[in-house]
């Protein structure tokens, strides 16, 4: 009976150390932050007494504790590969940027180069169609009713424009105190984009009335209706486009730079109504394109500014360096916002760099 109840221990050691053999090693017992060992092999944690902690005791530990990023491997790579997003993000961004930008130049060309050119071959096939005949039983094809609508309502705004007067604007905003300038400038951002939406279905809707076929059924107001709100959205537009222009003008030649400065630290508003929303891949091209189009409107908005204040100078080139220093801290500021803006929505997201690209 003595030797079976001295055996049952042993068998029990015996059990216990061939699970520790047939496991894994045992992962070290953190005491205070760092790790004691009775031998080279396994370590061992030492029941402590409140007599044994002390102020010395608790500075070694933090001292001596090591660190097992091992066991975590998964999550710290993870967190080098955001690393390395946030670092990409600069270079992806302004490779979009650059392609959009010539694409937004393109577009804007177009209307005062190929636009005409259009415009006249569309007239001239109307006036020799008794000698051509029709073709496909259309006067003219859905292209160039397109770019005649789109000549009439750029003539017609041209010279509506011509009963703005831009001094009195100028000097009207100029007269406002800083705050209120601040507060119309911000009144103005937020009306160009809902105009920028809103009149873009309208110019749609005109160029599909208008060459809608014949034989479907009339669910419109028709032609003249919708020619007429396509003219009032361009003109209400041009002179919001004006007033951004004629703002940051007072902007730049004011004496001191506050203005300026408040319209610049406004760009830094979006991070904070961008970066901790909810963003798919689709929804970031968007608003990828809205940045395209918002920075090409900026430099659109610098060159009015510039070449309103060297005409003024009776184009002195002196001049040009005196505003030079205000247009590269615009621009600075603009590109560093939509960089820390799409760095830490990637980021937030788990996007990678590479959407950019793709999309």
């Amino acid at each position: 009976m003595a030797e079976d109840a001295a055996a049952a221990p042993r068998g029990e050691d015996d059990k216990d150390g061939g699970k520790t053999a047939a496991g894994a090693s045992p992962r070290p017992a953190e005491t205070l932050g760092f790790y004691e060992r009775s031998d080279g092999s396994r370590p061992e944690v030492k029941k402590r007494t409140l007599s044994d902690l002390s102020l010395l005791r608790f500075i070694s530990a933090e001292l001596t504790r090591g660190y097992f990023l091992e066991h975590n491997e998964a999550k710290y790579k993870e967190r080098r590969e955001r690393v390395y997003t946030c670092l990409r993000i600069p270079r992806e961004l302004e490779k979009l940027m650059i392609f959009g930008f010539f694409l937004c130049l393109d577009a804007f060309l177009y209307v005062f180069t190929l636009l005409p050119l259009r415009v006249l071959l569309a007239v001239i096939k109307f006036i020799t169609l008794p000698c051509c005949g029709l073709s496909n039983g259309r006067l003219l094809q859905p292209a160039q009713v397109c770019d005649v609508l789109k000549g009439v309502i750029m003539i017609i705004c041209y010279f509506m424009m011509h009963y703005v007067d831009y001094s009195m604007m100028y000097h009207l905003i100029r007269g406002q105190s800083v705050i209120k300038l601040y507060i119309i400038y911000n009144m103005l951002e937020v009306a160009d984009r809902l105009f920028s939406s809103f009149g873009q279905d309208i110019l749609d809707a005109l160029y599909w009335t208008a060459t809608e076929p014949k034989e479907r059924k009339r669910a419109h107001i028709g032609v003249i209706p919708h020619f007429f709100m396509a003219v009032l959205y361009v003109f209400l537009h041009a002179i919001l486009i004006l007033v951004q222009a004629t703002t940051l003008n007072v902007a730049f030649n004011s004496h001191n730079k506050s203005l300026l400065t408040i319209m610049m630290s406004n760009n830094f508003v979006e991070i904070k109504g961008s970066v901790f929303k909810k963003f798919e891949k689709n929804n970031l091209f968007q608003m990828s394109n809205s940045d395209i189009k918002e920075r090409f409107t900026n430099y659109v908005l610098l060159l009015i500014v510039c070449l309103r204040n060297m005409e003024q100078f009776s184009w002195n080139p002196d001049h040009l360096w005196v505003l030079f220093p205000d247009v590269c801290m615009v621009i600075a500021s603009e590109i560093a916002v939509d960089v820390v803006k799409h760095a830490f929505i990637t980021k937030f997201n788990d996007i990678t760099a590479d959407v950019r690209i793709q999309n």
